[in-house]
């Protein structure tokens, strides 16, 4: 008995002492090894491992002192026996350096587990060497920068248990490898190998492993088919295939009727077609992630067996959910996250409301209409909602103040109207609320509590209106603020203290007057200011918000000098300050002290003179853009050396005159606009250099030929060179061009053909050749091959040919204008099924077209049908790939009997201009189908009949020209429907009868009806009697006549052959006398006539008499 007591106190001795972490002395090769590898590197501070040198705040290595136990030093584990290094964690030290073969880390034979993730290892080849760790069971690099070849001697550690080479972006694995490692590593349970090149690995040897439980191969570049037994491996529960957008086909039959697997990622990859039922077989799982594929379908019913599931997302496919969603989705009642955006759900299923167990549900852009339901209240453990980018409308329901968990609620991008429940301002735990890009009217609550969780409250592009409300200062933990483009008005709030963790206050867009208070621009933590697009006014107080990135102050009323402390704010890489009224002297240079400026805005401040000192030394090293324009500048400001990585400058609307500079022609310039200047120089003393994108010399004197030379800017999509004296012919290397989306040469001098081929490849989206009078031939067909012609404008030429029909093929042509050239003949049908789609402004006016107006043309003109309501007056333009400025189309039109130049084209403005042809034939009634027409002109034509009743249902009609044709008829009185018509012609027709009274009729004047000597009732004198038969049309029986089709044509042949008989019977009586014939058959028939016509008077005359 007391023998086995000794037995037993000499084991618990030892058992203690092998535990014990500090029983002996770390082995003394082992600590020079340590140390050695140690002094190879310099330690930094990686934020990707929080605050300080690791996540414990500081680099392991600190307490690697020499002449101390290395089994104490942080991160290295010791046997308890021999005093061997087994684990050594070095993970998050900071560690920066190169890893070679070396290393005295390779001495350490006897680990078991090493750690060395989150380091920097830059351009370190993971060694063969590695192998060598033949004990190893545990071995991390991840997010080290390792890179090459994974060594084949990575195999060799047959006992690894966990291995994570991850976020290594640069190695690359072969399949030899891969295949070995597999094979000999049958322990292996946990392999992550995330964003490693595996792009020539088979995806099949996936089932070369059956000890895996987790298994992690995310944004690999795997490619290939998953086969029917990739979900099925005995042991696997954790497998992340996402992020390989070479993995495609369908998704994999799960041939095994029991799994292990209970999360399964297979998103951002290229499957396609249907979810398999058999994905019922997984009934372990508990998170699903098949988002960002190219699934289609429906989800099959058997999909809700999945009942242990807490995390589903089918986001981002193409998965037909519209109706199809049973009640049986509620059996997945342990659902704690469902994600279902991007796809076209089309309503919320009522089986949603049932998931009460839900904190995060995202539908967003799912095409979802209707109004809100109140049912969200039943998801009371709700935390972040997302129903952002829909079609939903109707008020926000109060019912949500039910969802007191709430931390996030993003509603933006809908229809929303109303204003805003004062109870959502009030959850207590919402921290972000979206609700911008809607409909939102009213005034911002004054409800915000004084204990509140708000980071971010965006409530931008809506309708809301009134004060900024006073309980706004309680929002003290506040980040990101935008009331941006709402119609907010008064003064900001002088009151507000605190805002210390506010990092955007945006305000921009709206109606905000007064000064802007000093708390606005002393905010500690601010990064952007935005308040531009308002009317404040006063001056700029000093700013003390160093932290600034960003300060827009443009457009509004400020006065006075720019003040000194902008100098100051050395973070600043945007500073706006156009269209302002500021004054004063400013030294430019001093601007160059912002040293990380990228973007400076002075333009539209013509009482702020710039100093310009060419003896002073400065640089701005990382400005790109420069907006001077309308600042009086009358010559150009010497930058030579100055500006080196400028990309945009803008001069516009100055006086600059004569040559341009040389530095101008040293800087690789993308964006240069010098338009309404008074430059002088010829087009050929240009030099262009490759990188320009878009070029604006419009509204100058430039003179000479037009040089082909401009085609040396091969990289040029923006050319305008409007309103200048160019002479010459267009170069055909402007049509060969595959860059060019604009080019406005109008009002110019320019004369020849058009270029003969316009490129296969082209991309123009606006032509302007308008108003250069010498501009002749025919128009070539090539113009068809730009199929994203936008603008086409021609006008004010010389061009003679017929109706360009092929031009029917360009689905964007929006504007056609061919307005008084030299075009003949009649417009021929349609050739193809959609002709003309996007047609909105269709002018041929002051042509010779003759024939009917093309009824066909009408018919198909679709998006002359569509009302667009344009409440933000938007306008036609074209951006370049990069830069700020934007091209805005222009057109010369005639509406509302005026000939004015629209220097933007709102996108809502329709127009037909057909006058002065040779149109004949009726109005067709198609016509009226136009609904959103705006404005119509068919004057000065051949037209006859009635006008068409259908134009009444042009209820957007503002100017409508009829006149100068041979209409008849009366007035349609349905054109009283036309509550927007401001002009009228229908003056020299032949209409007849009473003129309409109602609606906008009483607002015009004679000049609207004169030349219908049938009209009647005001404003025209001309009293209407109360017996209808007096004042019907004169002109019923050629109404009558020419109802039996009777044109012009035929009636020019009968004039024509009656003045060939005339003469011929003339010259027979002078030569032969008067024949006995000729006076029985004219004479005898003429006193019949005109007996018969006086019988007919008498009866007539004695019937009224009686």
């Amino acid at each position: 008995m007391e023998s086995w007591m000794w037995c037993f106190l000499l084991c618990s001795h030892l058992l203690i002492l092998y535990f014990s972490p500090s029983h002996s002395l770390c082995h003394p090769h082992d600590t020079s090894a340590l140390l050695h590898f140690k002094n190879s590197f310099t330690v930094y501070e990686d934020p990707r491992c929080g605050n300080g040198y690791s996540k414990n705040g500081y680099s392991k290595t600190r307490t690697w002192e020499n002449g101390t136990d290395c089994c104490s030093w942080a991160g290295v584990t010791c046997h308890p026996i021999s005093g061997h290094v087994t684990d050594l964690d070095l993970s998050c030290s900071g560690l920066l350096g190169n890893i070679d073969p070396n290393s005295t880390l390779f001495h350490l034979s006897h680990l078991h587990s090493l750690n060395l993730a989150f380091n920097h290892f830059y351009e370190s080849h993971l060694s063969s060497l590695f192998g060598g760790f033949v004990s190893l069971t545990h071995l991390n690099l991840s997010n080290s920068y390792f890179e090459g070849d994974i060594p084949s001697q990575i195999s060799h550690l047959s006992k690894l248990v966990s291995l994570d080479l991850s976020d290594n972006d640069f190695l690359e694995w072969k399949e030899d490898t891969w295949k070995i490692l597999l094979q000999n590593a049958t322990v292996l349970r946990v392999l992550v190998l995330d964003k490693t090149h595996m792009s020539s690995i088979s995806i099949r040897t996936l089932n070369m492993s059956s000890s895996l439980v987790t298994l992690s191969l995310r944004e690999n570049g795997l490619r290939g088919n998953l086969t029917d037994g990739s979900l099925c491996l005995p042991n696997l529960q954790h497998l992340d295939l996402s992020y390989n957008r070479a993995l495609k086909g369908q998704l994999p039959e799960v041939s095994c009727r029991t799994t292990s697997l209970d999360f399964l990622d297979l998103s951002g990859s290229d499957f396609q077609g249907s979810i398999p039922p058999s994905f019922s077989n997984l009934i372990h799982l508990t998170s699903l992630d098949l988002s960002d594929n190219n699934l289609n379908g429906s989800i099959p019913p058997s999909f809700f067996n999945l009942t242990h599931l807490t995390s589903l997302d089918l986001s981002d496919n193409n998965l037909n959910l519209n109706g199809s969603i049973p009640p049986s989705f509620s059996n997945l009642i342990h659902l704690t996250s469902l994600d279902l955006s991007g796809n076209n759900l089309g309503s919320i299923p009522p089986s949603f409301f049932n998931l009460t167990h839900l904190t995060s549900l995202d539908l967003s852009f799912n095409n979802l209409n209707g109004s809100i339901p109140p049912s969200f209240s039943n998801l009371i453990h709700l935390t972040s909602l997302d129903l952002s980018f829909n079609n939903l409308n109707g008020s926000i329901p109060p019912s949500f103040s039910n969802l007191t968990h709430l931390t996030s609620l993003d509603l933006k991008g809908n229809n929303l109207n109303g204003s805003i429940p004062s109870s959502l301002l009030t959850l207590p735990r919402l921290n972000f609320l979206y609700l911008y890009d809607n409909q939102l009217s009213g005034q911002i609550p004054d409800a915000f509590p004084q204990s509140n969780s708000f980071h971010e409250l965006h409530l931008s592009d809506n309708k809301i209106e009134g004060e900024l409300p006073s309980t706004l200062s309680n929002l003290q933990h506040l980040i990101h603020l935008d009331l941006s483009y709402n119609k907010l008005e008064g003064p900001l709030p002088n009151n507000i203290t605190g805002f210390s963790n506010l990092t955007w206050l945006w305000l921009r867009g709206n109606l905000l007057n007064g000064t802007i208070p000093s708390w606005c621009l002393s905010l500690p933590s601010l990064k952007q200011l935005d308040l531009s697009g308002n009317q404040l006014s006063g001056h700029i107080s000093a700013i003390s918000s160093y932290s600034l990135e960003t300060l827009s102050l443009s457009h509004n009323k400020l006065q006075g000098n720019i003040p000194e402390s902008i100098f100051s704010l050395l973070n600043l890489y945007y500073l706006g300050l156009s269209s302002n009224n500021l004054s004063g002297s400013v030294k430019f240079h001093r601007f160059s002290k912002l040293q990380y400026l990228e973007e400076l805005h002075l333009s539209w401040n013509d009482q702020l003179s710039l100093n310009f000192e060419s003896n002073v030394n400065y640089n701005f090293s990382n400005l790109r853009l420069l907006n001077l324009s309308s600042m009086v500048l009358t010559e150009f400001p010497k930058f030579s050396g100055k500006v080196p990585i400028l990309k945009s400058l803008y001069l516009s609307n100055n006086k600059l005159k004569g040559r341009v500079p040389h530095w101008l022609h040293e800087i690789s310039l993308s964006e240069l606009d010098l338009s309404h200047n008074l430059l002088t120089q010829s087009l050929h003393q240009f030099s262009w250099n490759q990188q320009l994108g878009s070029l604006d010399l419009s509204f100058n004197s430039i003179t000479g030929d037009f040089s082909s030379s401009i085609c040396n800017a091969s990289a040029i999509e923006i050319l305008n060179l409007s309103h200048n004296k160019l002479t010459g012919t267009i170069p055909q290397c402007l049509a060969n061009s595959s860059s060019l989306l604009v080019l406005d040469l109008q009002l110019n001098k320019l004369h020849g053909t058009l270029p003969s081929i316009f490129s296969k490849d082209c991309r123009l989206r606006t032509l302007d050749l308008n108003g250069n009078q010498l501009l002749e031939g025919l128009l070539p067909e090539s113009i068809s091959n730009c199929i994203d012609l936008e603008v086409l404008d021609l006008g004010n030429n010389q061009i003679k040919d017929v109706f360009p029909h092929w031009l029917q093929t360009l689905p964007e042509l929006k504007v056609l204008v061919l307005r008084a050239n030299k075009l003949y003949g009649p417009i021929a049908g349609l050739k193809i099924k959609h002709g003309f789609p996007s047609l909105v402004i269709f002018d041929v006016s002051s042509n010779n077209f003759s024939g009917p107006i093309p009824k066909a043309y009408i018919q198909k003109f679709e998006a002359m049908k569509n009302v667009v309501i344009d409440t933000d007056l938007q306008y036609m333009e074209i951006s370049i790939s990069y830069g700020r400025k934007k091209y805005s189309d222009s057109v010369i039109i005639t509406t509302k009997a005026i000939t004015m130049t629209m220097d933007k084209i709102p996108k809502g403005f329709v127009s037909i201009d057909l006058s002065e042809n040779g149109f004949q034939g009726e109005i067709p009634n198609a016509i009226g189908e136009l609904h959103a027409l705006k404005g119509m002109n068919l004057s000065h034509n051949r037209l006859i009949g009635p006008i068409p009743q259908s134009m009444g249902n042009l209820t957007n009609l503002e100017s409508l020209d009829l006149s100068s044709n041979m209409l008849t008829g009366g007035i349609p009185t349905e054109l009283t429907n036309l509550n927007f018509l401001e002009v009228l012609n229908l003056s020299n027709n032949h209409l007849a009868g009473e003129i309409p009274r109602a609606q906008q009729f009483g607002t015009f004047s004679n000049d609207s009806y004169e030349g219908n000597s049938g009209l009647c009732g005001l404003p025209l004198t001309i009293k209407c009697s109360k017996d209808p038969e007096q004042h019907s049309p004169p002109s019923t029986t050629l109404r009558r006549e020419a109802g039996f089709g009777f044109g012009w044509k035929p009636v020019a042949i009968g004039y024509g052959c009656g003045m060939v008989f005339g003469v011929g019977m003339g010259c027979c009586v002078l030569l032969i006398g008067k024949p006995q014939w000729l006076v029985r058959m004219v004479g005898g028939q003429l006193n019949k006539k005109v007996k018969r016509k006086t019988r007919m008077r008498s009866n007539e005359n004695g019937s009224r008499m009686n």
